[in-house]
């Protein structure tokens, strides 16, 4: 059994081992990365779980970007612990973040991933909206929170200034 909270700052160095581990040490040279240099996750969203030991099983993390001037939020990553995988823990941290975005009123989501696993979230590829270099554009996914929120929103994704 896991308990879902918010990411503090002393989960920061143990969520950050847990990337490595299941992402590798080479993840931060990934374009997505650059879009999220010296700027802090949006805290209300970034979660843990942890089990009845306060052992870490799982973490997600979102960022603040831009597409053609408007506010997305940028998901992930998102990682299990590679003996908690296949329990539900990862969907479970998507739903609860998605759940609490929308509730402080963001409407649009972003990530870059696999097709087949988000899409059980509801998220889509995304026509028209340019992750920086090199990203395989099929793996470019948005989801909507407000209904039409990515419509007419194409372009570069940047940095949230």
């Amino acid at each position: 059994m896991f308990t879902l909270s918010p990411e503090t700052k002393e989960d920061w160095w143990e969520v950050e081992a847990l990337y490595d581990l299941c992402f590798a040490p080479g993840r931060t040279a990934l374009s997505s990365y650059r879009l999220r240099e010296d700027i802090s996750p949006v805290a209300s969203l970034s979660r843990v779980a942890r089990d009845g030991e306060g052992i870490l099983g799982g973490a997600i993390r979102y960022w603040p970007v831009r597409v053609s001037g408007q506010r997305v939020l940028l998901l992930g990553p998102v990682a299990v612990h590679p003996t908690a995988q296949g329990e539900g823990l990862g969907g479970a941290l998507i739903r609860d973040s998605l759940d609490q975005a929308q509730h402080e009123g963001w409407a649009r989501v972003l990530l870059v991933g696999d097709a087949p696993y988000y899409r059980r979230f509801g998220f889509t590829r995304l026509n028209g909206v340019e992750m920086p270099p090199p990203t395989n554009p099929d793996r470019v996914l948005g989801l909507e929170l407000e209904p039409g929120a990515w419509d007419g929103v194409t372009g570069l994704v940047e940095r949230d200034a």
